[in-house]
């Protein structure tokens, strides 16, 4: 029987433990972020579909506070808090805690899915072909499993601004149906260090946020980011991006960075 290489592996109903695809960027003995918003989302579906199996909603928007950094070890994921219950619309919380220490909450709006196919646009830019984009080794720049976890193809126009491909390697979970929204939250993150607006050897700018909204279910294994990354002259910094798929943008994303020079 052949082991699927994933970045979590389950332990009960609500704990789980990474695996070497997860170390981090900043510190390769910390989890990366990215997986992580991946799999509190995972968890949201999972007990939602479980939950209210006949009128299912969508994950639209999620927001994740990042409270502190997770070890490279065992840690807990909240049930499902309904804050607003609702038919057509709920908003849903799940805490992820290490050592009984809160690390990580995403609140998910989740909404009622209706055909409006006849009057849908959507403004937002769209990504170059994939193949029009050079290959690009983000390990290269930044340590960490999780780096070395994903597939990207980049082109950047100057710092702080890039659009890329990206595709994970790896399942969020062995065993388990993951969805196209699951897994792209789970690359989201990757965005603020794809476009490199300064070497991390000059400064450290982690997201202490990210907020996303998805307004059509994305499909395929890539997972295309347009992003910009600004800094303050305060020390404040911002990571924004459009998130795409080989149809063109599904959402937005907007993170909040802590820009600290070293």
């Amino acid at each position: 029987m052949r082991i699927v290489s994933s970045y979590f592996r389950r332990l009960s109903e609500i704990a789980f433990e990474p695996t070497e695809h997860v170390g981090g960027a900043w510190n390769p003995d910390e989890q990366h972020i990215a997986p992580v918003l991946g799999l509190l989302a995972h968890v949201v579906e999972t007990e939602h579909a479980a939950r209210r199996p006949e009128t299912r909603l969508v994950l639209a928007r999620a927001s994740y506070d990042i409270l502190g950094v997770i070890p490279m070890e065992r840690f807990e994921v909240s049930p499902a808090r309904l804050v607003r219950p609702g038919r057509t619309i709920e908003l849903v919380e799940v805490t992820l805690t290490h050592g009984g220490r809160a690390a990580v909450t995403l609140r998910a709006w989740m909404l009622q899915p209706n055909d409006t196919s006849v009057i849908s646009g959507i403004p937002l830019p769209h990504m170059p072909e994939r193949q029009h984009l050079p290959e690009w080794s983000p390990a290269d720049v930044w340590p960490g499993g999780a780096i070395r976890s994903i597939d990207a193809r980049r082109e950047s126009e100057e710092p702080g601004r890039a659009r890329a491909w990206i595709r994970p390697r790896h399942p969020l979970l062995a065993g388990e149906e993951i969805s196209a929204r699951a897994r792209m939250l789970g690359m989201v993150d990757f965005a603020n260090g794809i476009a490199t607006r300064v070497a991390p050897e000059r400064a450290l700018y982690p997201n202490v946020d990210l907020t996303a909204s998805i307004f059509r279910e994305p499909e395929g294994e890539w997972f295309g980011l347009d992003t910009s990354v600004s800094f303050g002259s305060d020390g404040v910094g911002l990571t924004e991006s459009v998130l795409s798929d080989d149809g063109g943008p599904v959402g937005t994303s907007s993170q909040t960075l802590t820009v600290r020079p070293r």
